[in-house]
Parts: C-alpha cells; sequence; structure tokens
C-alpha cells in the first residue's frame, strides 16, 4: 500500500502499519508504540537529568544550557500528551460520532493558528484547497489535521504542499501532504536513501491511529528524500452514493412525506462529538499572577486531555505566542489593560474565531463569546469548577 522504506535500526516500519489499517492495530503493534514512547520520554529527560548534574555540581548554567535543557523538558512533555492521546485511543470507550464538517474551512482553520509557528521556522506552506464537506467525529478530525501538521513540521527540509480534492471514482476527500524530509541537498548523498527515524516518531503513530479510529485510510510514500502522506476521507457528502449534497438520504420513488421523515431520520444520526475528552491534544495558555489562580484554573481542566502552558503576565504572553499560538487562553481579568488589549487585537486579525475567556473576581455572569459585544467569554472564579470545562468544549468546539 506504500512504498517506505524500512527505517534501519529499532524504527518503526511506516509500510507494515500502513498495511495493517483494513485489521486495525494489534496488539504487536501496541507493544512497538508503547516501546516507543519509553524511549521519546527517556532520552529527553535523561539529557535534562544530566544538564541538571552539572548545574548542580558548579552552581552555574549558561542561556545555550538553560535554552537546551527547556527543549528536553518540552520534548518529554509533548511526548507524553502524545502517549495520552494514543492511550485514549486505544482504550475502546470511544463513542465515535458522525457531524455534517466543512474538511476545507477546518483545514484553512489549523493553518491560520499555525501560522506563526510555520512562519517562525521558514516553512512556506502552499494549498490548493477544493472546497468538501465530511461525515466525521470533529474532534477527532481536528486532532488529525493538527497531528499531520506537527508531524510535517517537524520532519519538512522544504515547503510542505497540501491538496485537497476528490478521487475519481468513487468520489472521496482527499487530503494530501507532500514535503521532502532530507534536505534537497543531500539528495546525491546514498545516506538520503536512509528514512530519517524521527519519521516514524510518535506523531506518525498519532496520525496513523486516528485515521484508523475514523475510518479514514492513511497512505504514505517515501522515496527519494520526498514524502507524500494521503488521506482518504469514507464519507463525503454530495459524493457518497444515495447521500445528497444537504447530508440527507436520497429517495426519488418515495412520497414527499416519506421522503422528509427519512431525511429527518438521517440528520438524527449525526450529533455531535460526545467523546469522553473531545478536546484532547488541544493547546491552552493560562495568564495569572496569582498562584492560586492558576491552580484554580488547572485543576478544573486537568481531565480533560489537554496541553496546559501557564504564564503569569501579558509580557511573558505576549512573547509566548509569537513564537506560535495556542488553541485558546484562559486569563485573569485583573490583568486587562492595554497590553492585553494590543494582544487581543493581533490575535483576532489573524483567527477571527479564537478563544477568549476571561476570569473575573467578583461574582458574574458565565457569558459565552457568542453573548457578548467584545467576542470574549466571561467566568466567575467561582465557577470554574463547574463551568469553565463546558466553556472550553464550546468555544474550543465553535468553528466546527
Amino acid at each position: 500500500m506504500t512504498t517506505t522504506t524500512p527505517p534501519p535500526n529499532n524504527a518503526l516500519s511506516a509500510n507494515a502499519a500502513a498495511n495493517d489499517v483494513a485489521i486495525g492495530p494489534n496488539h504487536a503493534q501496541w507493544g512497538e508504540i508503547v516501546q516507543l514512547l519509553g524511549a521519546e520520554i527517556a532520552g529527553p529527560l535523561s539529557s535534562a537529568l544530566e544538564r541538571i548534574h552539572n548545574l548542580v555540581s558548579t552552581g552555574q548554567i549558561d542561556r545555550q544550557s538553560l535554552r537546551a535543557l527547556r527543549e528536553s523538558v518540552s520534548q518529554a512533555r509533548e511526548a507524553g500528551m502524545i502517549g495520552q492521546q494514543l492511550a485514549r485511543l486505544a482504550s475502546g470507550r470511544l463513542r465515535i460520532s458522525r457531524e455534517r464538517l466543512h474538511l476545507t474551512q477546518i483545514l484553512r482553520s489549523v493553518l491560520t493558528q499555525r501560522s506563526r509557528e510555520t512562519q517562525a521556522r521558514g516553512i512556506q506552506i502552499r494549498q490548493v484547497l477544493k472546497p468538501i464537506e465530511v461525515l466525521a467525529d470533529g474532534s477527532l478530525l481536528f486532532s488529525l489535521l493538527n497531528a499531520v501538521m506537527d508531524w510535517a513540521i517537524a520532519n519538512t527540509h522544504s515547503s510542505i504542499d497540501l491538496r485537497l480534492d476528490l478521487t475519481s471514482w468513487p468520489a472521496k476527500a482527499r487530503l494530501v501532504c507532500r514535503f521532502a524530509h532530507r534536505s534537497l541537498d543531500l539528495l546525491d548523498d546514498p545516506r538520503s536513501q536512509e528514512l530519517p527515524q524521527a519519521m516514524n516518531s510518535l506523531g506518525w503513530r498519532l496520525i496513523e491511529q486516528t485515521a484508523i479510529t475514523m475510518g479514514v485510510l492513511p497512505l504514505r510514500e517515501d522515496e527519494a528524500g520526498i514524502t507524500v502522506l494521503t488521506l482518504e476521507f469514507p464519507h463525503t457528502v454530495g459524493e457518497e452514493p444515495g447521500l445528497s449534497g444537504d447530508g440527507t438520504a436520497r429517495e426519488a420513488s418515495s412520497a414527499p412525506e416519506q421522503t422528509a421523515a427519512k431525511a429527518n431520520k438521517r440528520l438524527t444520526d449525526y450529533q455531535p462529538s460526545s467523546n469522553s475528552k473531545p478536546l484532547a491534544g488541544s493547546h491552552v495558555l493560562i495568564i495569572a499572577e496569582t498562584r492560586d489562580l492558576r491552580n484554580q484554573i488547572q485543576a478544573a481542566i486537568q481531565h480533560m486531555g489537554l496541553i496546559v502552558d501557564v504564564v503569569g503576565s501579558m509580557d511573558e504572553a505576549t512573547l509566548f505566542c509569537a513564537e506560535g499560538l495556542p488553541h485558546g487562553i484562559v486569563f485573569e481579568g485583573a490583568l486587562r489593560g492595554p497590553d492585553f488589549d494590543m494582544l487581543f487585537e493581533d490575535i483576532m486579525r489573524e483567527v477571527p474565531l479564537f478563544t477568549f475567556i476571561e476570569v473575573m473576581a467578583t461574582a458574574h455572569t458565565t457569558q459565552l463569546s457568542t453573548a457578548t459585544a467584545d467576542g470574549l467569554a466571561r467566568i466567575s472564579r467561582q465557577h470554574l469548577a463547574d463551568a469553565l470545562p463546558s466553556i472550553l468544549l464550546f468555544e474550543l468546539s465553535k468553528e466546527f
């Protein structure tokens, strides 16, 4: 199914994994994933521990070593978060829903969200996207598209080409991601025939298992330094036999009343996602000056599978967002001022549906962003535990 060259040493084979799509993941595959998880956590932590030992013995650490220490801890944390997402997929407890989603709009939203990150790395995203709607689980689709971008950004040595179109027959939505996994200057080097081990990292496994869970077929080819990943979506609105452009069943020979009744029944089959952790893998930044409030916010959302970062001021938040945007920001209302206004306006220019949730110190009615004039969601501190998860669920899913 793919022409992936088997990686050297103990790296995982994308070819074998892709060939197992039809029968789903087996115990051997999950055993390999667990081994890979251990390696991707232990490696960076060992490097971090070595630097900490040097710090203890010398009492000093230079800026470069501090940056490397932070990077190692960040890599280990990222591996742990991917491990949590993979465990969720393997649990067998997911309730997969199908809802009508505009795949093109969601993909463009993800690309907009990642634009600061790609620009900071000097990566050009070239896209040719046909307007297409699919029936899929919204949270899993969002996770899949972000996982593809994570993996491509981490491994590309060129631009990233994205194409969204339809297969010839039967017509299915097809997303193709293409990039060079080797520097173009090294393509004549014999070593360029070897697939970099990072190509089969946990990030790739997350793409693979998320796609399999959704019923999406992941096909990957690695040849001559170029990687092409193709994702075929099984249910395309308006193209699937027996399914009209509005997502309802075609019943040409039925009476109008029967047709309407059956159409309504079909529409009720596609309810919003009800996964136990529908936002798992989404990234939230908390801006709070007081430790008690930071802890309270984190405690309220710790069960949601989110990636959470914390800063103590708007200056720190501005620096953080300059490197890449999270998916949402929860901030202490007392920190509102000119610095926040600049950050808010800057982000909203790029991502008009970006999530901001203001935490009020005093009693305040819980408000969604759709109910406020400035587009900010608001919640009183006393309601964090019972209301913040629901607000985040709505705000981070509203673009679907």
